[in-house]
């Protein structure tokens, strides 16, 4: 009977033992799986527009997002039951990211990447799921409500623009490529959503798939061309050269990240793996290549050092600051100091090289203008880039948009593409956002057009009716 007591005791406490260790396992698994999501969170770059700039809580929301068609706030997805996504399902959840339906079945607006999203796998939802609820503080901020203009503020049209334009479906591998091919594919049009910026937009502002990756304008910046042209894209970049920009933001000779782009890699790119990093490298590679007509040579490839600095000597009075001209004599006082007087920037590039350079040398000189109207600023693990701008709220020198334009006309001609010419009126379009697109243009006319549509409809019944009777 002892012995048989003993075996009872060790049968219980073995089974004890075995249920720490499979509570144990769980919590690992549970553990693991929260990371996964924290870094498809991070790849997907969540933060960068879910949290406001400048201090705001991490996901908290509140962050203006500038559309063509008006201000688009994002909303806090913390796990907060009161303003959150705190009482979303795991199926609600995947519905709002991967469709652009929220759990009371409001549409989202396309700001929200979700298009894009929508390739993303079944796992990788669980795991971005099991983040959010347990790896986000919850925050009870209360939301600032999207107000856009009649009709965009009809969130119901969106559904009808989901059947012309959301390609729902996850990514599929391509059986004829290489497993880090693919892996590159899913991340650039999977929760990297670069195709969002980079492609150009059609009428309904859905993304040109003719075109995917050719470039496109995002505001005052303009994403460039990243498909594999030798001319227009990154098809002269070597792998090394295009991972460490996706890590840092900066290759000498090449380009610096500044606008949306620095915000991806200090939010997202420099946290990747080397092995992602080389995946994306390798598939944007093998993209389809599209050439601008207007190129002729890469952006990269235009200007030598040149300095006009002697010739400037003593022709205007050391009060003449405020009323110069002359796209010489304002890069002399506003640019040269840093980006030194013959162009070639200081020696560790954190003010790059003018020559040499995709800002400069590119057709379109939006990149080369909003650098000076919004300044340039990333943080890259311990390294923090800086250049102030000379827009209205510039602590160095405001500049007007005939002074900007002359500075950038200086330095197409001196140092980048020369057959590029900035004018006022370009300056002064991007210091307020960037090119209006069609439909946006036609908004004030929406309105009277649909009442007369409707008028127009009233009287053809009332005239058929008339006709019947």
């Amino acid at each position: 009977m002892k012995k048989q007591a003993r075996l009872t005791l060790l049968s219980l406490l073995l089974l004890g033992s075995s249920a720490v260790q499979a509570a144990n396992e769980a919590d690992l698994s549970g553990v693991a799986l929260i990371k996964k999501g924290e870094q498809i969170a991070i790849a997907s770059d969540c933060q960068a527009c879910h949290t406001k700039p400048e201090g705001g809580t991490p996901f908290a929301g509140g962050y203006g997002i500038s559309s063509p068609m008006g201000m688009i706030y994002a909303t806090n997805i913390t796990p907060s039951n009161a303003e959150g996504i705190g009482r979303y399902s795991e199926q609600q959840f995947a519905r709002a990211v991967r469709d652009g339906i929220r759990a009371d079945g409001t549409h989202l607006y396309p700001a929200m990447p979700y298009t894009s999203y929508t390739r993303l796998s079944d796992e990788d939802i669980k795991a971005l799921y099991a983040y959010f609820m347990h790896g986000v503080k919850p925050v009870d901020q209360k939301n600032t409500l999207t107000d856009l203009p009649f009709p965009f503020n009809l969130r119901f049209s969106m559904a009808a623009w989901n059947l012309l334009f959301l390609k729902d479906g996850r990514f599929a591998p391509d059986a004829n490529k290489s497993e880090q091919w693919n892996r590159g594919a899913y991340l650039v049009n999977g929760p990297g959503h670069c195709d969002t910026c980079h492609t150009p937009r059609n009428l309904l502002m859905a993304e040109d798939d003719s075109q995917a990756l050719a470039g496109g304008m995002v505001g005052s910046w303009y994403a460039p061309n990243i498909t594999s042209d030798p001319i227009s894209g990154i098809g002269g970049w070597s792998q090394q050269q295009l991972v460490q920009y996706l890590k840092t933001g900066q290759v000498a000779g090449k380009n610096q990240a500044a606008g949306g782009m620095a915000e991806a890699i200090e939010n997202s790119l420099q946290y990747f793996s080397a092995e992602d990093l080389s995946a994306i490298a390798v598939y944007l590679k093998s993209t389809t290549p599209i050439r601008d007509l207007n190129d002729s040579q890469a952006a990269d490839s235009y200007g030598k050092p040149s300095s006009v600095e002697p010739q400037l000597r003593g022709l205007q009075p050391a009060t003449a600051n405020n009323t110069l001209t002359d796209g010489a004599a304002l890069f002399s006082g506003n640019c040269a100091s840093c980006h030194q007087p013959d162009g070639s920037g200081s020696k560790n590039q954190a003010y790059p090289s003018l020559f040499n350079n995709t800002a400069t040398g590119a057709g379109n000189p939006a990149n080369l203008i909003s650098a000076m109207l919004f300044g340039v600023e990333r943080r890259v693990g311990s390294q923090h880039v800086l250049m102030p701008n000379f827009g209205p709220q510039s602590y160095v020198n405001p500049l007007n948009d005939q002074q900007i334009a002359a500075i950038s006309n200086f330095v197409l001609q001196q140092y980048g593409n020369p057959a590029v010419k900035v004018s006022a009126a370009d300056v002064a379009v991007l210091r307020q956002g960037g090119p209006i697109p069609l439909l946006a243009r036609l908004q004030p006319y929406m309105a009277p057009a649909i009442g007369i549509a409707v008028l127009a409809l009233l009287i053809l019944v009332w005239l058929v009716g008339r006709k019947r009777r």
